[in-house]
């Protein structure tokens, strides 16, 4: 399971990369697929910083910490961090789709990955809450 949620971890980063990156050009954005899908409108709103940081920033660093904790396999202190960026995430794809109106495909992909890492842990803690101690 640690290699499955390691390689998810990775998955985020990378979606979180492209998202920084949209944050900071300056020019066309590839990803301006029509008028629902733009990156670029959203990672330059203001709900794409908080205090000052990026939210892609943000997202870089809690991957990071879950690609580590995966390593370890601290599965319960996973599980907590995933359910906050899970909330986060979800807050986020509610601006997008209430307040904004144009999604970004890095943001869904990363809604996507900490929902999978979601799942899987919580799965997998309830599973190692059920199972019976060794002798």
């Amino acid at each position: 399971m640690k290699y499955v949620l390691l390689l998810l971890a990775i998955l985020g980063v990378a979606a979180s990369s492209l998202a920084l990156r949209e944050h900071y050009r300056t020019d066309a954005s590839p990803c301006s697929i029509n008028e629902r899908w733009d990156c670029g409108i959203v990672n330059h709103s203001p709900y794409a910083v908080l205090a000052g940081v990026p939210v892609a920033v943000i997202g870089i660093t809690g991957y990071l910490l879950l690609g580590i904790l995966s390593l370890k396999r601290a599965y319960r202190l996973m599980l907590v961090l995933a359910l906050a960026g899970l909330a986060f995430s979800l807050y986020l794809a509610r601006i997008e789709a209430h307040v904004l109106g144009v999604w970004c495909i890095y943001c869904v992909i990363s809604l996507g990955t900490i929902s999978l890492m979601t799942l899987l842990l919580s799965a997998t803690v309830v599973i190692d809450v059920l199972r019976p101690p060794s002798a």
